[in-house]
């Protein structure tokens, strides 16, 4: 698949500069899973045509997901495709529903779980890309015990995943924990 684009200069001549297109085909992905979740891996940066990374994810009831962190080069962009997600973005969490779209902006702590008592289904972008792939796979190691998870603190550099403290996110699955109980 070849898509060609024209563009115009400040002197007005043209130029043709062809671009590729990504096709992921769903029986050709590939999945990395933990207890909680099944993430789906579509292009990662290095994908030829490709410079942003994007996966699905999908939480069981309960699933955790991302504790509070930030990214120093790529905005996160979220697209809830089924189901109800919680995040974090800031110090403000909030749910959001099938249909809802979210884009976090570099430098800004954020999180996500599955919103209390809801499975989650949503689509990952992340632009520009950074080869994130490999960080999927290590979580999906350490959250079955497979790799150590010093491993992801030793990681953060190369895939652009600082975690920080959030008092307003531990709040939040401490009463997601809780409704939890009482369900």
């Amino acid at each position: 698949m070849t898509q060609t684009t024209t563009q115009t200069t400040p002197d007005a001549s043209m130029t043709t500069t062809p671009a590729q297109a990504v096709l992921t085909r769903h029986a050709d992905a590939e999945t990395c899973a933990d207890p909680s979740s099944v993430m789906t891996l579509l292009a990662d940066s290095d994908t030829p045509g490709s410079g942003f990374t994007s996966y699905r994810s999908t939480f069981a009831k309960g699933a955790v997901g991302a504790p509070a962190h930030f990214h120093t080069r790529a905005t996160e962009l979220f697209f809830v495709i089924s189901g109800s997600l919680q995040v974090l973005v800031g110090e403000e969490v909030t749910v959001l529903e099938a249909g809802d779209f979210l884009a976090v902006p570099p430098h800004t702590p954020h999180a996500f779980a599955a919103a209390p008592g809801a499975e989650a289904d949503v689509l990952f972008v992340f632009a520009p890309g950074l080869n994130r792939f490999d960080y999927l796979r290590l979580l999906g190691r350490v959250m079955r015990g497979e790799a150590d998870p010093k491993e992801i603190a030793e990681s953060a550099e190369r895939f652009d995943n600082h975690y920080v403290d959030s008092p307003a996110w531990r709040a939040a699955l401490k009463i997601s924990a809780g409704s939890a109980d009482r369900a």
